[in-house]
C-alpha cells in the first residue's frame, strides 16, 4: 500500500514539471511516461509505456546516434543536445534533451532516464532574427544572396524594368515573382513566358494575342500575354533566345507601352512592368551581332546577377532542410534530413543544374527513404558515385572542420588565391583565414 501510493506521487511530482521525462529499461523499453512528455510528443502515456523510444520520439539521432544508449555504454550524461523529433501528426519538433543512467535503491544501473525540453519557441525567434535566410521563397545565408535580399524590395517599388541574369536552375523565376509580390502591382496579374519554350510564330501570338481571321484557326479573339499582365508584371523568360524579327517588336512595346495583335491594325495601350531573365550573357550575345543592342539598354535598367549554386555552397544546408520540410508535406511523410555522409556529398557535388538539381535530388531521396533519415544509398547514381569527389575523406561524415575546408577552398578557387578577397566574401578578417588555412592543411598558390 505504501509502495503504491509512494509510485503514485512520484507520477504526481513528474506531471508536475514541464519537462518532458521518460525512463526506459535495458532494452530501451519506456518504463514511465510524465504528462509533459505526451504532450510533446502527441502519444497517451499508456500507449507509450512498453514501447521502444526509439518509435515513440522518433528523434533525429535515434537511428545513429542514440543519447540515451551512449549514457548506458559510457556512463555519462548526456546534457542540453539539440536534435528534432516527430509528434503523432508528424510535425518536426525541435527539443533539447539531457540523458542520465537510471540506479535503483543499490546503486545498481536499472536503465535510462531522458528530459527533453521544447525549442520550437526559441527556434522560431532564432528563425525571425535570421530572416534574412528566407525571402519571400527565396533560401540563402551567402553573402551574394543577402545582398539581392537587400536590393529587392527597393526594386519592386521601382516602375522599372528588370533582367536577371543567371545560370538555368538558379532561381530566376522565384526573384521575379519576389519582385512582383512586393510591388505596387502585387494585386495584378503575374504573367510569365518562357521565350525558349516556342517556335517564333507561336511565340508572337502568345505574346501579342490575334484578331479572328489573322489566320485560318483563327475563329475568335485571343488576348496576348501583354493584354492578360495589364497593370501587373510580365516575366519574359530565356529573352535572350527569341529572333530578330521579335526583338524588333518587342523594342517598340517598350518604348511605346503600345502593343498590335497579330491581324489587329489600332495599336493597344498596355501598362506592363517588365522582368526579363536569360542564363546567356546578354553582353556577349550584343557583341557578336545576336541580340539588338537598343533592346539590351532598353531591358538592362536594373540587372540582377544570380550565381550558380556550386559558388554559394553555404546555402546548400539550408536548402536542403528547406526542400526536406517541403517534401515531407507533399509526400505526407516524417523524413528529419540527410546523414553526416548526404550531407558531405551534397556540399561537396557541383551542381550543373544548380538549386532546380539540388530539389530533385532530394525528392529522388523522399520516393526511395523509407526511415526517418536519408542516406547514401536513396541519392541517385550520378550524385551518389564518387569519382569527381575532390576530398574523400569527406563521405565518412562531414565535420565543421570539413565543411570549412570546403568552403575556405571554394572561395580561394573563386577569387584565384586571393586571400583578402576569399576573406571577405567569407565574412571573416584575412588573418583568421590564413590561421584556418594552417590549421586544416591548406595549401594554395598565391596569384601571380
Amino acid at each position: 500500500m505504501q509502495e503504491s501510493r509512494s509510485l503514485t506521487t512520484t507520477e504526481m511530482i513528474l506531471d508536475s514539471v514541464a519537462d518532458g521525462v521518460f525512463t526506459v529499461d535495458h532494452e530501451f523499453l519506456i518504463t514511465s511516461f510524465n504528462r509533459a512528455a505526451e504532450q510533446l510528443t502527441g502519444v497517451p502515456r499508456s500507449d507509450a509505456l512498453g514501447r521502444p523510444c526509439c518509435e515513440v520520439l522518433r528523434a533525429s539521432i535515434c537511428e545513429s546516434a542514440c543519447a540515451l544508449r551512449q549514457t548506458l555504454a559510457t556512463g555519462r550524461p548526456i546534457v542540453n543536445k539539440a536534435v528534432f523529433i516527430l509528434d503523432s501528426h508528424g510535425n518536426r519538433v525541435p527539443i533539447s534533451i539531457s540523458t542520465a543512467v537510471l540506479l535503483d535503491a543499490n546503486g545498481n544501473v536499472i536503465g535510462g532516464v531522458e528530459t527533453f525540453r521544447d525549442l520550437s519557441f526559441a527556434e522560431q525567434l532564432y528563425r525571425e532574427l535570421e530572416s534574412s535566410d528566407r525571402f519571400v521563397d527565396i533560401v540563402g545565408r551567402s553573402r551574394a544572396m543577402r545582398q539581392i535580399f537587400q536590393l529587392l524590395p527597393q526594386i519592386a517599388e521601382s516602375p522599372s524594368t528588370v533582367l536577371i541574369e543567371g545560370p538555368s536552375g538558379t532561381g530566376k523565376e522565384l526573384i521575379a515573382r519576389a519582385i512582383h509580390r512586393l510591388s505596387p502591382r502585387r494585386n495584378k496579374p503575374f504573367v510569365a513566358v518562357n521565350c525558349s519554350a516556342l517556335p517564333d510564330t507561336l511565340l508572337e501570338s502568345e505574346l501579342f494575342g490575334y484578331k479572328a481571321g489573322a489566320f485560318t484557326d483563327a475563329k475568335h479573339d485571343k488576348p496576348g500575354r501583354f493584354a492578360l499582365a495589364d497593370g501587373g508584371t510580365l516575366f519574359l523568360d530565356e529573352i535572350g533566345d527569341i529572333s530578330p524579327a521579335l526583338q524588333s517588336r518587342l523594342l517598340r512595346v517598350l518604348q511605346e507601352r503600345v502593343i498590335e495583335p497579330l491581324g489587329g491594325i489600332e495599336p493597344v495601350p498596355v501598362d506592363v512592368r517588365i522582368i526579363a531573365a536569360t542564363h546567356r550573357p546578354l553582353v556577349k550575345l550584343v557583341r557578336k551581332g545576336l541580340f539588338r543592342e537598343d533592346l539590351f539598354y532598353r531591358i538592362n535598367v536594373v540587372r540582377i546577377e544570380l550565381p550558380p549554386l556550386r559558388e554559394r555552397r553555404e546555402d546548400i544546408p539550408l536548402l536542403i532542410e528547406y526542400f526536406v520540410s517541403k517534401f515531407n508535406r507533399l509526400h505526407g511523410k516524417g523524413i528529419l534530413g540527410v546523414s553526416d555522409e548526404v550531407l558531405a556529398r551534397l556540399m561537396d557535388y557541383d551542381y550543373p543544374g544548380n538549386v532546380r538539381e539540388l530539389e530533385n535530388i532530394i525528392e529522388h531521396a523522399f520516393v526511395l527513404c523509407r526511415g526517418h533519415l536519408i542516406e547514401l544509398e536513396h541519392l541517385p547514381p550520378s550524385v551518389r558515385g564518387e569519382g569527381d569527389l575532390r576530398d574523400r575523406s569527406l563521405t565518412k561524415g562531414l565535420t565543421l572542420k570539413e565543411m570549412e575546408r570546403v568552403l575556405i577552398r571554394d572561395a580561394l578557387r573563386r577569387h584565384q588565391g586571393h586571400r583578402v578577397a576569399a576573406a571577405r566574401e567569407l565574412g571573416i578578417h584575412p588573418s583568421t583565414l590564413f590561421r584556418k588555412m594552417k590549421s586544416l592543411g591548406i595549401t594554395w598558390p598565391e596569384p601571380g
